[in-house]
């Protein structure tokens, strides 16, 4: 951390802030807001509230999707001209689910530096507290508003080996969880989580089904969510393998040879090869000898 009596480098800071309670922020970051000669951020309104709870006051310079393309050169020529730059979102860790990806590639391609100050966020927040495995997960963002495109979005994420996280609006929660659990299986283990770090969080855990139902009879929760999936279970891995073998072995079958069929579905599936091969002579009425 540089000294307060010296000035702070021309470079790209990425300042994490808080995602509800003010008193979630790193020292470090109220040095670089307080001191840096740019402070870019996603929502003045949010960031003045943190920076007036801190004590800090100064300008801000406005920097969303809406704005972006226009204010973006203004922040590159601060930097051209020896300035040090902050960006900051309106809540969490910049550049999750927000414009700033475009200016860190931007910065970084003009050869100016980048550096991140880390702190809150509601991706790991939630996973942490949600009691689903942690070991291995993938954030999916928002979902597409639409049902059908919503149900694709959710079919290409099926087989992801790790804890699915998503960003929802309240208003969607219901509809998405219904969703979820038509395309990613009505037992499998989810959690909501809302209000993160503020007086009201909770956390409500079921499965898809259960979850989907509660929120249906509930109405929109308040507040700002995330929804978590857990991944599939070996055991229901494997009898959804099994479940869907054969339409599998008949579209390899009326593709390939028997044998590029059984070694297809087999990898695809993940089940055992004779038991696949067994079954593919069954469908054909082949004989194994």
């Amino acid at each position: 951390m540089q000294s307060p009596s010296h000035p702070l480098a021309p470079q790209l800071y990425l300042v994490a802030v808080p995602i509800g309670n003010l008193a979630d922020i790193t020292l470090r970051a109220l040095d670089v807001l307080a001191r840096v000669d740019l402070l870019a951020c996603e929502d003045t309104r949010m960031t003045s509230r943190l920076l007036q709870a801190h004590g800090i006051e100064r300008s801000l310079t406005a920097y969303h999707e809406h704005n972006a393309e226009r204010v973006r050169p203004k922040l590159l020529e601060a930097l051209s001209g020896g300035k040090s730059v902050a960006l900051v979102s309106d809540a969490g860790t910049p550049l999750v689910s927000d414009p700033g990806y475009k200016l860190v590639r931007a910065v970084q391609e003009e050869g100016f530096e980048v550096t991140a100050l880390p702190g809150a966020s509601a991706v790991l927040t939630a996973l942490t507290i949600s009691g689903l495995p942690p070991d291995r997960f993938y954030f999916a963002g928002f979902l597409s508003s639409r049902s059908g495109a919503r149900r694709n979005e959710l079919q290409g994420l099926h087989e992801v080996p790790g804890t699915l996280i998503f960003y929802e609006s309240p208003n969607r929660v219901a509809d998405s969880l219904q969703d979820m659990a038509h395309i990613l299986g009505a037992g499998r283990q989810g959690a909501v989580t809302r209000e993160l770090t503020k007086f009201y969080e909770e956390v409500r855990r079921g499965t898809l089904e259960e979850l989907a139902a509660h929120y249906a009879d509930a109405g929109a929760p308040k507040g700002e969510v995330v929804i978590l999936v857990a991944p599939l279970s070996q055991a229901a891995r494997a009898a959804e393998a099994e479940a869907k073998l054969d339409s599998r072995l008949q579209m390899a079958l009326a593709e390939d040879s028997l044998r590029d069929a059984v070694d297809r579905v087999a990898s695809e599936s993940g089940l055992p090869r004779r038991r696949v091969y067994n079954r593919a002579l069954e469908l054909t009425g082949k004989s194994g000898k």
